[in-house]
């Protein structure tokens, strides 16, 4: 996966607005690119979204940093 180039801070987010926002981004990148969410939680309802829309070979999914007060993931289109 390439280093990400947007990070998306998600607790600047109306928690409404965070996932239409995220799967956005994922739409626009390119192939092997990547983006980094920043939370603070783990986002793990988010990872589900992600498998249930895209299958778990369609995206990639790299915790970065795993709480107790931040998280980060990069989130990945495949290849």
């Amino acid at each position: 996966m390439n280093a990400a180039t947007t990070t998306i801070d998600v607790r600047t987010i109306v928690p409404r607005e965070r996932h239409p926002l995220i799967f956005d981004t994922f739409r626009e990148l390119a192939p092997g690119a990547s983006f980094l969410i920043v939370n603070d939680h783990d986002p793990k309802p988010l990872y589900r979204q992600f498998q249930a829309e895209q299958g778990g070979s369609k995206f990639e999914w790299e915790y970065l940093e795993s709480g107790p007060d931040l998280w980060k993931v990069r989130i990945g289109k495949a290849a």
